[in-house]
């Protein structure tokens, strides 16, 4: 097996979907491309997703569009009465977008 990047992420990815996994709580799953980011919040129990969100519309980029991202995905999350999650990094490092990802979220009344 080869260690390059996306290998290695997938790795840290796959353990930190099983560990979010066990908790009861819905997760919020955050998913960075070379475009944009996207977040889901998940029900494992059921396996349904109750709602999600991206930076695609916005005309911001990086840390800005990801910290509206998180303020959409805490409001939807909200209609949906979920206010407890697990966040899900999926293999990715806790700095830029996706810190602003979380960090906007709990703004927004998510508690991780």
């Amino acid at each position: 097996m080869e260690n390059t990047k996306v290998v290695k992420r997938t790795a840290r990815a796959r353990r930190t979907h099983a560990i979010a996994r066990l908790s009861q709580k819905p997760r919020l799953l955050v998913f960075r491309s070379n475009r944009t980011v996207y977040a889901q919040v998940i029900d494992d129990q059921n396996g349904k997703i109750l709602c999600s969100s991206s930076g695609l519309k916005t005309k911001a980029t990086g840390v800005k569009a990801a910290s509206e991202v998180g303020k959409k995905i805490a409001e939807l999350a909200k209609t949906k009465k979920v206010t407890e999650v697990s966040f899900d990094r999926s293999g990715y490092k806790y700095h830029g977008q996706i810190k602003a990802v979380a960090d906007a979220a709990r703004e927004g009344g998510l508690k991780f």
